[in-house]
């Protein structure tokens, strides 16, 4: 027998939201775990370090569990309105360390045991790479590529998420791309590149 809100669901996420402001545990903990792992990758998109991107997708999450009540369907995805706040907390707390960087080494490489330690060993240099090169990008750019070319999204929902329009968002993610392709360009051979088309 099925439960309301069964793993394998469709309900979408503001019935879901609507249901645990009524009471319903078992629709937060749905919720929780779809919506959870696309806002700790985005956070540590963003971020570089994983456990500030736990934190930040930890506060994300009870920002939106204190809303449930007062969410008014209809107005924005509710998907669209957690990047953005996970985005603003990334921002706030970039700022407020100043500028200072993550070493990259304290990244966790994530634990994959299928490929060989040569392939493990080149995507874990190309991540670093990427990541590094992410840190480099201005913040409204490392956002607009983050969103756009890694989590996916179309240009008019991470305009609704930036709060800019959808030229902004193309001219952003234009020069994200550009930066990048600067910064990686270089380092093609040495990651693996420099036979690929």
């Amino acid at each position: 027998m099925a439960m309301p809100f069964d793993e394998h669901d469709d309900t979408p996420d503001e019935t879901l939201l609507a249901a645990f402001a009524a009471g319903d545990a078992a629709a937060a903990r749905r919720l929780t775990f779809r919506l959870t792992p696309r806002v700790l990758a985005h956070a540590f998109r963003l971020l570089g370090n994983r456990a500030e991107a736990e934190e930040v997708a930890q506060e994300a999450m009870l920002r939106l569990w204190r809303q449930a009540s007062e969410w008014r369907a209809g107005e924005a995805r509710l998907s669209t309105w957690l990047y953005r706040v996970t985005a603003n907390l990334c921002i706030d707390r970039r700022r407020r360390a100043k500028g200072g960087t993550v070493p990259l080494d304290a990244v966790p490489e994530p634990p994959d045991t299928q490929p060989g330690a040569a392939e493990r060993m080149q995507t874990h240099a190309r991540a670093e790479a990427l990541q590094a090169a992410l840190n480099e990008l201005p913040e409204r750019q490392r956002q607009a590529v983050v969103l756009r070319h890694i989590e996916g999204l179309a240009n008019p929902e991470i305009a609704m998420i930036m709060g800019a329009s959808v030229e902004a968002v193309e001219s952003l993610t234009t020069r994200g791309r550009r930066a990048l392709a600067a910064a990686l360009g270089t380092r093609k051979e040495e990651l693996g590149y420099a036979d690929e088309r």
